[in-house]
């Protein structure tokens, strides 16, 4: 692969060099499309010339929302050879969310593919913004079809690779707090970190295969999915609907497969539904049965060709990532932000510590203030929020190095290990600091447990607060009861007496994207949580019962 290729080249190199196999797998009604790589690169050109036809300035915004189809790629590239600008935006975002980014970009167009809610999506689109629906069933409401869109158009066959400060795409941070930012990536940005990738993991000779899920809008789906696959000229597939991942992972059997600590969690209890520990522990202990049983297990989950299985957006727990290591699963925990393309560090085959997010890049140089911050500098790095000097400017440190905003510190062997976030750490009523994200991830080693939230922000003594997941709430509560004190006496035993857990609250509301209590990359919302169980907690310090069931 040439150093200078841009993906729009590696598109064409790959139609030309293989043009009549496989690169992307769409599941529609009527069975599983595939899209060839001389396909995906004709209907890419077509659609960019469509584009052109519009006659937009230069680096329009053109935005994208939908959940992820072999056409948000297509799409995606086309928006980039026809010169403008792509944002994503998530299926499931809220209508003043979508409002802001349609504004604050100020995007001309919206390619819409299948999703949930269409209907709230489309009321929050801006009048004039043209709607263009993506060849799905379902897909109603747009100004334009995909094929009138390109009928007739004159397809592009030109392409000049951009310079390297072109604004490739705009990617707007869900955030837990406040609006969404605009994080300028540019053309030299993705060169770098997809580079960068590729040198770190590199293609596998037997090929590399995908299952694209997470959301296309994040930089991780964009950066280690669909960037990566035309770097390495691996195959993609997509799943109809997240309810079918554990039957999509069996059928695709991905050879890197990227997760968020809640994958990770289902497939855990969904494996111990099946086997209880106390029997896996006795088949564990056999060494033939043993080694049947990892293999069993791996295929059973779709990992059994998977050589890196990596996990990110927030942290896994040490007894998960124990526990599948015990299997012959090693994840690998990874660490990066929006900011800088992902790019910082990742544990890898042959050098992981557990607990740790591995070490930072070579090309990633990555300190620690002297308050303990994370701080990084590289050639991926944004050029800033997109229109907004003042929060530009808070990004950086005097000297240019980006602020991540979590703290951290570096081991004697390098591996870098994140401590919590800047803004999570809370005061108590004894006026003593706390940080939450070590007290979450050690009592998250409860499998009856789904989410959880540590706060306490003016009170005495921090609460636990916890959401159960399906198979917990079917079981006698005080099973469940006894078991969460029993991680509570653990956790507390390790920690100072202002850290410990004053109490266990299980609320009986799953916490969901919808609901508002997680982001779209799945993300505990702390404040959310704070704010609508205030009234609760106040209440439930004043017991001192050490749990309580919130009907």
């Amino acid at each position: 692969m040439s150093q200078h290729h841009d993906p729009i080249q590696m598109l064409m190199r790959w139609a030309r060099e293989k043009g009549d196999t496989p690169y992307l797998h769409q599941p529609t009604a009527a069975g599983v499309r595939v899209f060839t790589w001389s396909e995906v690169a004709a209907e890419v050109r077509r659609v960019a010339g469509a584009l052109r036809r519009l006659q937009l300035p230069a680096g329009s915004r053109i935005a994208l929302s939908g959940l992820n189809t072999a056409h948000w790629f297509i799409a995606d590239l086309a928006v980039t050879m026809a010169g403008h600008v792509s944002v994503g935006l998530y299926p499931k975002q809220a209508g003043e969310a979508v409002r802001y980014i349609f504004e604050h970009s100020g995007a001309r167009a919206v390619f819409v593919g299948p999703m949930p809610d269409a209907g709230q999506f489309l009321a929050a689109v801006p009048q004039g913004v043209l709607k263009i629906a993506m060849p799905y069933p379902g897909v109603g409401g747009c100004d334009r079809s995909w094929e009138a869109l390109c009928a007739g158009a004159e397809p592009i066959t030109d392409h000049t690779p951009p310079p390297p400060d072109r604004l490739t795409t705009l990617v707007y941070t869900s955030g837990t707090t406040g609006n969404p930012k605009g994080v300028m990536i540019t053309a030299g940005n993705l060169g770098f970190v997809t580079r960068g990738l590729l040198k770190i993991m590199p293609a596998r000779p037997q090929g590399e295969v995908f299952l694209s899920y997470l959301p296309l809008a994040h930089m991780f789906e964009r950066g280690a999915v669909e960037m990566a696959s035309l770097y390495l000229g691996a195959e993609v597939y997509f799943l109809e609907s997240i309810e079918k991942l554990g039957e999509a992972l069996r059928q695709v059997r991905p050879t890197r497969f990227f997760a968020v600590p809640l994958v990770w969690t289902r497939m855990q209890s969904q494996i111990l539904k099946q086997v209880p520990q106390a029997k896996l522990d006795r088949l564990l202990a056999i060494p033939l049965v043993s080694a049947l049983v990892k293999r069993k297990v791996k295929k059973q989950l779709g990992l059994d060709r998977s050589w890196l299985r990596i996990s990110g957006a927030a942290p896994l727990p040490l007894p998960v990532l124990e526990w599948f290591s015990r299997l012959g699963i090693d994840i690998y925990q990874g660490y990066g932000m929006t900011e800088n393309s992902i790019y910082i560090s990742c544990n890898l085959p042959g050098a992981n510590r557990p607990g740790s997010v591995g070490r930072p890049f070579p090309d990633a140089p990555t300190r620690i203030s002297p308050e303990g911050e994370i701080q990084n500098k590289h050639p991926g790095i944004t050029p800033g929020y997109y229109n907004d000097p003042k929060k530009t400017r808070e990004l950086f440190t005097a000297d240019g190095w980006l602020k991540t905003g979590d703290m951290g510190r570096l081991d004697s062997d390098g591996y870098l290990w994140i401590t919590g976030r800047v803004k999570e750490i809370f005061k108590t009523l004894k006026g003593k600091y706390v940080a939450p994200s070590p007290i979450e991830g050690a009592f998250a080693s409860n499998t009856d447990i789904d989410q959880l939230c540590f706060v306490g922000s003016g009170l005495p003594q921090p609460l636990m607060v916890v959401a159960l997941n399906v198979d917990a709430r079917a079981k006698p509560r005080e099973q469940v009861a006894e078991g969460l004190i029993t991680t509570m006496q653990a956790v507390n035993a390790e920690l100072e007496p202002h850290e410990q857990i004053g109490k266990i609250v299980v609320v009986a509301e799953a916490w969901s994207i919808d609901n508002g209590l997680l982001t779209p990359t799945m993300k505990v919302k702390r404040n959310e949580v704070e704010r609508r169980y205030a009234a609760l907690l106040a209440e439930q310090v004043k017991s001192r019962e050490p749990l309580a069931w919130i009907d």
